[in-house]
């Protein structure tokens, strides 16, 4: 069976060394004393290691069934639950006027993230009810939010988003599912959706669907679009549980990964629903949910790279295969371990160092949530605006391929079953392509979140990394290995947004061809920036005397790594991004 140690010395590093929460002026982050944050991230960490991650490989084994009584989940799953509701995880950053805990949503990060590495199709039931809680919260009337957001909050009852259809995933505008009022104000909604994540299971009395519809007078394409709520259960004026609504699921999908997770087939027949927020006005509430699900989707994708590489790199310090070419290291045994070759050891650091980059920049994003939520800082907004599509695209895409490096150093035992590295890959191959596939994510990063509010965000990023740099040229520790390699890595993501604005309007094809490679540039740098400030905070530790003095060092060398490695790559997205779409486009259709 798979292990899985919960990296809170890591987690405490970037919340206090890199992102310094405590001495933020961001509400409700001076409560993020060291000591408070500690206990948080061990407390989750055992219930993370001891009781959810034991049945990671239990659901992939069973997964779900569906019978009369509707979805099943795998044994155990039912049990680790209730232990979740009882620790209160679940409303951990919610509202406390609904029986949340209030805290800053960069901790939620940080848990979540131990309990995705965990088990990732487990901790999609909870994930899916707090984005469904978040959406009610931001749109929802004072009579809908005191009905459900209590119960939903303490996890009695569980939450989905309901948008894809049979004909129509990413184009939302040929929706057919309609909703047709009634005369006390609720609605019957009826058609099909996919692809329902925890779309029906039996961890929870009551789902609370998110469903979009159309109204009849809503018209053509999305704008016509309307959010409801539509619970499994109607429920009665006192808060019990009335007649069963008419929804129910068709079919379980069968999948290549996530097994432990009902992924189903909805049917709505005239159910009844509640209208959340503005008639017509759906969109704009769905993406609440959906903006925070992508920030949550990118941080799958590295969670799943994290517990992969772990058992990667405890499997290659016993693995015997081979001589050091250098000479024996373990002289008393046949063989030496497979870690002493360089190309595994460069294979583990190509997993370490992507791991503890994208940790920081997943908590740098969440920071910046708080920043817009909790301040109602509206630059934060912008900013996060434009890296969601970079932390879900390339943080997913990259994950899968370390996870799949992972799996490559157990050689063929890393493609049987009795390691579970198979199922690290096969899990984290979803995050690519669901809450919007990742090449959607590059067209939206470069045809809508580039030039958002005439370029001001992407200027304000490049102005984080321009007076990091500049504040910092002073350091020779830093100077050679990390700033000039940021500096070099940030003009070649000047120079392709420069190109996108000479080129894109005259041709269109020429920015979308090149978006895939932009996104990657921008992820590529973004961890960089990540890097430089996690140096920066190693070796301000190190003059100091202050901590473990190897984890700072390991730190350092690390992201000298990732600097030499890793970030040279932005050079050739860049080259591909320049070359246009002539040769994307040559061939005709038929050619294919």
């Amino acid at each position: 069976m798979p292990a899985y140690t919960a990296p809170t010395k890591d987690m405490q590093f970037v919340l206090h060394d890199v992102l310094n929460v405590t001495n933020s002026d961001i509400p409700g982050y001076n409560e993020l004393e060291a000591d408070f944050t500690s206990v948080v991230l061990e407390e989750a960490g055992k219930l993370a290691s001891e009781v959810i991650a034991p049945l990671n490989m239990v659901g992939d084994s069973e997964g779900c069934t569906l019978g009369d009584g509707g979805v099943r989940t795998p044994a155990g799953f039912k049990d680790a639950y209730e232990q979740m509701r009882a620790g209160g995880w679940m409303g951990l950053d919610c509202d406390p006027d609904y029986g949340g805990q209030g805290m800053p949503y960069v901790l939620a990060i940080a848990v979540s993230e131990m309990f995705t590495s965990a088990n990732m199709a487990f901790n999609m039931y909870q994930g899916l009810t707090h984005g469904a809680y978040s959406a009610i919260h931001a749109h929802g009337s004072d009579s809908l939010k005191a009905t459900f957001l209590p119960k939903m909050v303490d996890g009695q009852w569980a939450g989905t988003m309901n948008l894809t259809e049979p004909h129509c995933g990413t184009d939302l505008g040929l929706l057919r599912t309609k909703a047709v009022p009634q005369d006390d104000d609720s609605y019957k909604i009826s058609g099909q959706k996919i692809f329902i994540s925890a779309g029906d299971h039996d961890l929870a009395e009551n789902i609370i669907h998110l469903v979009l519809a159309r109204t009849p007078d809503g018209g053509d394409g999305i704008k016509g679009i309307s959010l409801f709520i539509v619970p499994k259960f109607l429920v009665n004026d006192n808060g019990s549980l009335g007649e069963r609504n008419g929804v129910t699921v068709g079919n379980l999908e069968e999948k290549m990964g996530i097994h432990g997770n009902a992924t189903c087939v909805m049917n709505y027949d005239e159910a009844t629903g509640y209208l959340i927020g503005e008639l017509h006005n759906g969109m704009r509430a769905m993406f609440t949910m959906m903006n925070e699900a992508r920030i949550g989707v990118g941080m799958q994708g590295y969670a799943q790279a994290a517990v992969a590489y772990e058992n990667a790199a405890i499997y290659a310090k016993d693995r015997l295969q081979g001589r050091d070419v250098t000479g024996a290291q373990n002289p008393d045994g046949p063989a030496d371990p497979i870690i002493v070759h360089p190309d595994v050891r460069r294979s583990l650091m190509d997993q370490k160092s992507f791991v503890e980059g994208a940790r920081a920049f997943t908590f740098w994003g969440a920071k910046l949530i708080d920043q817009a939520q909790r301040s109602d800082d509206k630059d934060a907004k912008a900013l996060i605006s434009l890296m969601t599509p970079v932390i879900k695209g390339f943080q997913t895409d990259k994950g899968f391929e370390m996870a799949v490096q992972a799996q490559q150093v157990f050689g063929g035992h890393g493609y049987i079953e009795e390691h579970g590295m198979s199922q690290f890959v096969r899990d984290a191959r979803i995050a690519q392509i669901y809450e919007g596939a990742n090449g959607v994510q590059a067209l939206d990063l470069v045809g809508r979140k580039l030039g958002a509010k005439g370029g001001k965000p992407v200027m304000a990023f490049f102005d984080i990394i321009k007076t990091f740099i500049k504040e910092n040229d002073g350091n020779e520790a830093l100077k050679a290995d990390f700033l000039d390699p940021l500096k070099a890595a940030s003009k070649d993501l000047q120079a392709a947004s420069m190109y996108f604005m000479q080129h894109g309007v005259k041709d269109p094809n020429t920015a979308l061809a090149g978006s895939n490679d932009f996104m990657h540039l921008f992820g590529q740098v973004c961890l960089g920036l990540m890097w430089a400030r996690m140096a920066k905070a190693a070796v301000t530790a190190l003059e100091a005397g202050s901590g473990d003095a190897e984890f700072y060092q390991t730190k350092i060398t690390t992201g000298r790594y990732y600097m030499a490695r890793h970030l040279p790559a932005t050079t050739m997205h860049l080259a591909r991004i320049t070359s246009g779409a002539d040769t994307v486009m040559a061939l005709a259709p038929d050619a294919f």
